[in-house]
């Protein structure tokens, strides 16, 4: 069991789970707009994205033969079935959220989520950079499903306006997401070098080396915290509560990112960094369950 947890980086699924949870449950439930699905259907919604994400990280594990947990514990044939069923559960219950819903067409984010972790893992792994935007595009599509399935199904020529705002900020929640899980992955390559590189995995570690790797998390933090900075600035600023959580929250702790990485040569170094980078990711997450409190508190 044990095996199988770390062969579908569990640790990330519940990281993206804990979004959407707090997204639901605290963004949206906190603002008087109308939401089509109910808990049951928020919870089919929850799996249907943790069986594709299970299927895609244990479809990556096993082309990339990166992980001593395949060949001592799970055979290839077995993780290949794994796939298959995890992928056909999450599709099944997209299509059915899709019918429930009226937008049959949304099972279209299912399958093509599904045969993005295929056709990277099968065709492009050995192009670089595209495992770490593949990795953060799927990530932020897994906290937009929650708004796309709730939020966009309800919108009205007189609620348009309303819909599209709220709609704005999940959107800019997952575009940070993006970011960070972007520089996250990129961390997480300097640690797994040596490996990557004997599997002929071409990443920006092995493209670059470890020092210009560690300068350039430091300058995309730098860059990350500037542009929140701007969004603090132009959307929050008058608001002191939620403009402290900001800079404290996020914006400090990215600071400290880009600082250690200026110094980062070690393994040890670099999974430090990952941890860091995930903290920033909880917080992110969270502040959707203190929404309200923050806004409008």
């Amino acid at each position: 069991m044990l095996s199988f947890f770390k062969l579908i980086k569990i640790e990330n699924l519940l990281f993206i789970i804990l979004a959407q949870l707090c997204l639901r449950y605290g963004l949206l439930n906190s603002l008087d707009i109308d939401l089509l699905l109910s808990d049951l259907g928020i919870l089919l919604l929850i799996i249907a994205t943790f069986c594709i994400g299970a299927a895609g990280n244990i479809i990556l594990e096993t082309h990339a033969a990166a992980s001593a947990i395949i060949p001592s514990k799970i055979r290839e044939k077995t993780a290949n079935t794994l796939f298959i069923i995890l992928s056909t559960i999450g599709v099944l219950i997209g299509f059915y959220l899709s019918n429930i819903i009226g937008k049959p067409g949304f099972v279209t984010i299912f399958i093509l989520t599904s045969a993005i972790y295929y056709i990277y893992a099968t065709y492009l792994k050995e192009i670089l950079v595209v495992k770490n935007i593949t990795m953060a595009i799927l990530v932020s599509v897994s906290i937009l499903a929650i708004a796309i399935f709730d939020l966009v199904p309800t919108i009205t020529p007189l609620n348009r306006e309303a819909v599209s705002f709220i709609f704005s900020i999940v959107k800019d929640y997952a575009i940070l997401a993006f970011l960070l899980t972007f520089v996250r992955e990129i961390a997480k390559d300097c640690y797994s070098l040596d490996t990557d590189y004997n599997h002929g995995i071409k990443t920006i570690p092995i493209a670059l080396g470890k020092s210009r790797t560690a300068k350039l998390i430091m300058a995309l933090s730098l860059l990350i915290s500037a542009l929140l900075f701007y969004y603090t600035y132009t959307y929050l600023f008058a608001n002191t509560k939620a403009t402290l959580f900001v800079l404290l929250g996020l914006i400090a702790p990215l600071l400290i990112i880009s600082f250690k990485s200026w110094t980062a040569e070690t393994i040890k170094d670099f999974k430090l960094l990952s941890i860091l980078i995930k903290i920033v990711m909880v917080i992110a997450a969270i502040s959707f369950a203190l929404y309200k409190t923050l806004i409008f508190q």
